[in-house]
């Protein structure tokens, strides 16, 4: 016969929890736990699966942290939590600050957030956007039971957006006695210090015929700026690595002359929108730029760049409160109603170096007095000379008195890179509110069979207010001056700015009409009404198994809806009222419905034979239909097979889906920024431009004589124009994964619960919704002469760094994305006797594919083991391995958390300074030590970083701008040096 109920109980838990990497979990616990709840001994369920049955055991990989290593970590913020496990790659949060959407993600083997689905109890929280990505930050981190991982697919059990897996986090919903929870942090530089309180309330009800309890928490994080951190404190570049030096000789930065001195203003490492202005006639190549000197006069040549580093934060500020609540009553014995609320409000702030014009384009009279004479004769020159070569015409100069040369009573379409450092730094504040709740009832229909229904609500609304921006409108018409005090547009309010020197020449009453101040808005309501039943079918048991076919049956309708709306003055296109903002925004508003059908089934085999004690088949099947992308379906198929009592073996073979969101199907059409490397036609390589290549420039909007002349991108960033194209909106991803693995229980004398479970994934996403790179689409067109590449690039006097250029790249279906690997977990345990306990766990990740391509004409991109602006950092292994120490009231923990070395993308591996071009295996150690004071006070302690590993120097342009700040990868390795950790918790 099959083991008894208990047992299998606890094998669950083992396998579930234990062969889960990182929880680690004694005997005796496991067996109390299943003791004190035999209802849960009866029926079990499990993350990936809305079967519920006797045995259950998971058919998915599954990484549990369980509350004991809750504790380990001292850690409020879940996204902080999640992303040192191998699974994931950090995703937005607090490390971020340029790019940063002032929320926390989770981002599941490197496939996108947007594919990993966040649940709170087996149910979807809430977006707070409109791409629908959930903010991490709002889960109530006291509250937490455990944290499951799936791996895979889990489309056919949850729906949409379960593609690269799914998250769920099981809360206390028994929770009896009063916790109070007090933590504080700090680095060993006595900054950043991050401080959460959290008190958790909660009772039974009737005699044990329910539970209510309330957990409300308050969590503030202080800032880190780059500069007060010497790795952050001057610009490297990455391309040659200027700077580099000067940083490990301790050295500030160098400089810029005399002649060019300003605040932050130095000879290499930083902006090229600096202070004095730089100056050049749009398209009319290299021989009219220049830089403008402190004097007023104009050179043609560059002295100085701004180093905008330490202005940028590595740690983003932010407080937060929370509050949920949790209840359920048993109306009778077979009746259950149940509820849960949570509300969350949170403020973040990023803060990058003040704005300024960033080449804005600027139709300049050249009779404003306000320009020297010196400095007028140079662009009357340059502009002739422009004249002459056939680079002037009616695109970048007004010849109003029609006599053929450029003079003084002309105007000049110019770009003015002058950094406004007299506005301020540009600051996004976004306050954000939150609210979910849910409310069902569960219980028994007839005989074993049990149903579940239930509706819940969510809504998000966030306020971000943006300042320190410039408004070119206004610097355009502050420039259209010929007497320096009145504007030629005839607004009384408009004050005639100087952008033609050094700092200062900018006043108070010229920053007061030359800024703006802006608001946007995003509301999002998700609403969800789901009914389950499910239960054994008896009539359907196989001779050679010991129990019934299994089925879950269900019915869910869900309605997002997102709205965005911006200031009026960022509508303006195409760079808004908010220069440096990278762009114009217009107003969002869409949403879908979507009706399901689903059922799982779980089917016993074999039972109780020679070479298979067990053998379980599993299914899944889900229909979808959206009114938006119309009807899809998914499916799942894998079996367990347990051929002795300690070995497992499971395989599951899924089809998954995820359907476009609000943003990808209703995004109007606006200019931005996105990353790229090189203008293959600008003067940046003019030396390789050959016959072949000259032509596609001149076919993407250049003159022959503009090829290979106009300036390069601007701090490794280009125009774009982005957007969903409302005539080929994008349709949904499909994704066929597969995971098979092997968990081993054996019993030894010597050690306890020792589990090692070995699992294979392979996800392989088809038509992946996206947009082609700006760099994808230039190489694309320059070097595989794709045509309908180069019709996306737009050039404005040749150029794609004036407004009114850029590349298109809507929103659209790409070929393919793929993440293949093997993951590793182990637990075992040792007792010592009188010397307590030793415990080690771990889990270990090695990628065997990490790649995508958007089209055919492109070539595959691989990102395993690479980084760059394609990819962000993605080790090819990573594992976390834990060591604990159990004696009487004291627990001693070490975490060791290890990622490979990584080099540059190849593509882009030339243009990186040798030194830059590779990372090193990086090794942390994290030491934990608890102290249980008296049966109601513990006593914390933890150092992270414990050996203060210092994070690796690539420079500012070796990634994309999020990823890659402070001259590293603030997200992926630890800049802020050592870490104190201390908490008191108090229980009653």
């Amino acid at each position: 016969m099959r083991n008894s109920k208990l047992s299998q109980s606890i094998r669950l838990a083992i396998l579930c929890s234990l062969s889960a990497p990182v929880a680690l979990i004694s005997n005796s616990v496991l067996a109390e736990e299943a003791a004190q709840k035999d209802k849960n001994i009866e029926v079990i369920a499990i993350t990936g699966s809305r079967i519920r049955q006797v045995g259950a055991e998971s058919v998915s990989p599954i990484i549990s942290i369980g509350e004991k290593e809750l504790g380990f970590l001292q850690e409020p913020e879940v996204e902080q939590i999640l992303r040192s496990l191998p699974a994931t790659i950090p995703g937005d949060g607090s490390n971020v600050n340029n790019g940063s959407a002032g929320a926390a993600t989770i981002d599941l083997r490197g496939l996108g957030s947007q594919r990993s689905l966040i649940l709170m109890d087996g149910r979807r929280m809430i977006p707070f956007n409109y791409n629908g990505s959930v903010d991490a930050s709002t889960i109530p981190s006291a509250l937490i039971k455990s944290i499951d991982i799936v791996t895979g697919g889990a489309s056919a059990t949850y729906g949409s957006d379960a593609i690269a897996g799914a998250v769920n986090v099981l809360l206390k919903n028994d929770f009896e006695g009063v916790d109070l929870d007090l933590k504080h942090s700090r680095t060993g530089d006595n900054d950043g210090d991050k401080s959460s309180i959290a008190l958790t309330i909660g009772s039974s009800l009737a005699n044990g015929k329910g539970n209510a309890a309330i957990s409300i928490g308050w969590m503030q994080r202080d800032q880190v700026l780059l500069g007060d951190r010497s790795l952050g404190l001057l610009g490297i570049e990455t391309a040659n690595g200027a700077n580099y030096q000067q940083f490990l000789n301790g050295e500030a930065p160098a400089p810029a002359p005399s002649e060019c001195s300003a605040p932050n203003s130095v000879a290499s490492g930083g902006s090229t929108t600096a202070i004095p202005t730089r100056f050049a006639i749009v398209g009319a190549g290299a021989s009219a730029a220049g830089q403008f000197r402190n004097d007023g006069t104009l050179v043609n040549k560059e002295c100085s760049v701004f180093n905008f580093n330490p202005y940028n934060f590595y740690q983003t500020p932010t407080e937060r409160y929370t509050a949920t609540a949790l209840a359920h009553y048993d109306i009778t014995e077979e009746q259950q109603i149940y509820t849960n609320f949570s509300y969350a409000n949170n403020s973040v702030d990023t803060q990058v170096a003040p704005s300024g014009t960033f080449g804005a384009a600027f139709n300049l009279p050249l009779r404003n007095p306000l320009i020297g004479n010196q400095a007028r004769e140079f662009m009357i020159g340059a502009a002739n000379t422009a004249l002459s070569n056939g680079l002037l015409d009616s695109t970048n100069w007004q010849d109003l008195n029609n006599n053929g040369v450029v003079d003084a009573d002309d105007y000049l379409k110019v770009q003015l890179r002058r950094r406004t450092l007299e506005l301020g730094a540009r600051t996004e504040r976004f306050d954000s509110e939150q609210f979910q709740f849910v409310v069902g009832s569960r219980g028994q229909l007839f005989g074993d069979w049990e149903y579940d229904a239930y509706y819940q609500y969510g809504e998000s609304n966030r306020t971000t207010v943006r300042a320190g921006y410039t408004n070119l409108t206004n610097i355009q018409n502050a420039l259209d001056s010929f007497d320096g005090v009145t504007c030629n547009n005839g607004d009384s309010t408009c004050v005639p700015i100087n952008l033609f020197g050094g700092y200062g020449t900018i006043t108070d009453e010229m920053a007061g009409y030359a800024q703006a101040v802006a608001l946007q808005q995003q509301k999002y309501s998700q609403e969800i009404a789901t009914v389950i039943v499910n239960g054994p079918v008896d009539m359907i048991q196989l001779p050679t198994a010991d129990a019934p076919l299994a089925l879950s049956f269900g019915y869910e309708t869900r309605t997002e809806k997102g709205l965005f709306e911006p200031d009026e003055c960022l509508k303006l296109a195409p760079a808004s009222c908010q220069g440096g903002a990278g762009g114009n925004q217009l107003p969002v508003k869409g949403g879908f419905k979507v009706d399901e059908l689903f059922f799982e089934g779980a089917l016993p085999i074999l039972a109780d034979l020679p070479a298979a004690q067990s053998l379980d088949l599993s299914f899944g099947y889900r229909w979808a239909d959206y009114d938006t992308v119309g009807n899809n379906e998914t499916w799942k198929l894998g079996f367990n097979w347990r051929p002795v009592d300690s070995v497992l073996f499971r395989v599951m073979q899924q089809q998954a889906t995820r359907a476009p969101n609000v943003g990808e199907i209703a995004s109007p059409v606006v200019t931005s920024l996105d990353n790229s490397k090189l203008d293959p036609c600008s003067v940046a390589n003019a030396e390789n431009i050959d016959a072949r290549l000259r032509q596609l420039c001149i076919s993407t909007g250049m003159s022959d004589a503009q090829v290979g002349n106009v300036q390069d991108v601007v701090s490794g960033q280009v125009n774009v124009i982005q957007g969903t194209d409302p005539n080929n909106q994008p349709g949904a991803e499909q994704a066929d994964t597969l995971t098979a693995g092997i968990v081993w229980t054996p019993e030894f004398d010597f050690a306890q619960n020792l589990t090692l479970s070995v699992d294979y994934y392979d996800i392989d996403i088809k038509d992946t919704i996206d947009k082609f790179s700006a760099q994808e689409i230039t190489d694309a067109c320059y070097i595989y002469g794709d045509v309908n590449a180069c019709a996306k690039i737009k050039r404005v006097g040749g150029d794609l760094t004036v407004d009114g250029a850029g590349i298109e790249q809507l929103t659209t279906n790409l070929k393919y994305q793929r993440a293949q690997g093997v993951e590793i977990g182990f637990n075992l345990a040792f007792d010592l006797t009188e010397m307590g306990q030793l415990e080690f766990s771990g889990t270990v990740n090695k990628y065997l594919k990490q790649e995508s391509q958007s089209s055919d004409t492109l070539p595959v991109l691989d990102c395993k083991g690479h980084f760059g602006t394609s990819c962000d950092p993605i080790p090819e292994v990573q594992w976390v391995q834990r060591t604990t120490w159990n004696y009487e009231d004291t627990t001693v923990s070490l975490q060791w958390r290890h990622s490979d070395g990584i080099s540059a993308e190849p593509s882009e591996r030339a243009g990186v300074f040798e030194t830059f071009q590779t990372i090193g295996g990086y090794n942390y150690f994290d030491l934990f030590a608890s102290y249980n004071y008296s049966d109601n006070i513990k006593l914390t302690f933890g150092i992270d970083n414990l050996f203060e590993k210092e994070p690796p120097v690539v420079g500012n342009e070796a990634g994309d701008t999020s990823s890659n700040s402070g001259n590293t990868f603030p997200s992926n390795y630890d800049v802020l040096g050592r870490k104190f950790k201390m908490g008191i918790k108090f229980q009653f």
